[in-house]
């Protein structure tokens, strides 16, 4: 993915005894003068540097590339003087590593006047990419041609003669990954002793998972092992038998953790042996009791489909749009909090072209509903990408619960020149 931008003019080269730039190369090059010069091919070095905005983004990031050519083997194709503010540049960046491709780069007409014969002057040009991969990402330059623009117009291509140097490398991190694993129970609430059927996703197929009760952050002596199945599914029964127990957890491993384990999902404990007061009603009372049922995490969304706006052929740039209204209500009546998390694949085109889906942001927002005991906290702005984001949440704490109003700006970063066409994707949202 590539997009275009202007710059300012080339950056002499090193006077002799001087160090070089950090990243300048030489690489032998052979130029082609426009045949209405009359001039044979030059053949020489190119000194040259690229550098980048950021040397560490993340995947989905645009990356601003600079390519420097100090000196070149081209000479003027005029016969006369070229005056100022007369030469534009063009040229390619190779990528290799992480990600493989080409960049291209464009600059402005910045030059001195170049005499009759004499070489053309160094240039400057920009571009940007997309990162598409993670790791470690060589930057190499490439070939470059010379428009002059007096007394006619005239091209001199530059070519590599052969791989040039690496000039620049960047390291690109992995889109943070968020935790795929849910838990759903059959019921919320019972008497102790009951069996309650848990049902877990998201988990490492074939792992041996842990279902344990918990109160707080701490488990109780509730406790069953099971087996995810091909699909990473867990399905146990879990007797509960400790009073204090008001949540269920599941995890791999030898204890539960935010990024490797599954719930709380809420439960409580009704005993009703444990509201009535041992001692005997005076005469002529009688005793009340009423229960509080725990419900469920639930969540609804207006709308079945997200329509973004339109980008113009050529320029690329952000196609805008919003998600459909997302109301969670939280009737559990436990301790624990809840995510929403949200996952985009790529967008698919005409062709077979495709847009990564980490070339997807939103910037999200939540309010919790008027007596909401719990607060709910907005996901942060930035990239959604196939590994997820956090759209809102609300943490652990006593009292929880209430109903939330979610909501999100999103923007597609569309690349210059992509094919016409619609683009779709599927934005899958999890509530656990």
């Amino acid at each position: 993915m590539v997009l275009l931008a202007a710059t300012t003019g080339g950056a002499p080269a090193a006077a002799e005894g001087e160090q070089p730039p950090p990243g300048q190369v030489e690489f032998p090059t052979h130029c082609l003068p426009p045949q209405e010069a009359g001039l044979p091919p030059a053949d020489g070095p190119t000194t040259a540097r690229i550098s980048v905005d950021d040397p560490a983004p993340k995947v989905g990031d645009t990356v601003t590339v600079t390519y420097r050519i100090a000196a070149t083997p081209a000479l003027n194709p005029a016969a006369s003087e070229l005056p100022a503010d007369a030469v534009t540049p063009t040229g390619r960046i190779v990528l290799a590593g992480a990600q493989s491709g080409e960049v291209t780069v464009v600059g402005v007409r910045r030059n001195d006047p170049v005499p009759a014969g004499a070489t053309l002057p160094g240039v400057t040009m920009t571009g940007t990419f997309t990162v598409t991969a993670p790791g470690e990402i060589t930057l190499a330059p490439g070939g470059y041609t010379l428009h002059t623009g007096h007394p006619v117009d005239l091209e001199t291509v530059c070519t590599a003669a052969g791989p040039a140097p690496v000039s620049e490398h960047l390291t690109a991190a992995p889109l943070p990954t968020a935790n795929p694993r849910a838990l759903t129970l059959g019921t919320a609430y019972g008497k102790p002793g009951a069996r309650v059927a848990v049902t877990g996703s998201g988990f490492a197929p074939g792992a041996a998972v842990t279902v344990a009760g918990r109160t707080g952050a701490a488990e109780t002596v509730d406790r069953v092992a099971a087996t995810a199945d091909e699909r990473g599914v867990v399905r146990a029964e879990l007797p509960v038998t400790d009073k204090g127990t008001t949540g269920v957890v599941a995890y791999e491993g030898t204890a539960w953790s935010a990024r490797g384990g599954s719930g709380p999902a809420a439960y409580t404990v009704i005993d009703a042996a444990t509201v009535i007061d041992p001692a005997p009603p005076a005469p002529g009372t009688r005793k009340v009791t009423a229960v509080v049922e725990p419900g469920a995490l639930a969540m609804t969304q207006a709308g079945e489909s997200v329509t973004l706006g339109a980008v113009p052929y050529g320029n690329g740039g952000p196609a805008a749009g919003r998600i459909g209204t997302v109301t969670v209500e939280d009737a559990r009546g436990g301790p624990a909090g809840w995510s929403l998390v949200g996952r985009v694949t790529d967008f698919a085109g005409p062709g077979g072209v495709r847009i990564p889906g980490a070339s997807l942001t939103w910037t999200p927002r939540c309010v919790a509903a008027a007596g909401s005991p719990s607060a709910c906290r907005a996901g942060s702005a930035g990239t959604v990408g196939p590994e997820g984001a956090v759209l809102a949440s609300t943490a652990d704490g006593a009292p929880a619960g209430g109903t939330f109003t979610v909501d999100a700006g999103v923007e597609l970063r569309v690349p210059p020149y992509t094919p016409p066409g619609a683009y779709t994707a599927v934005l899958t949202l999890t509530l656990s």
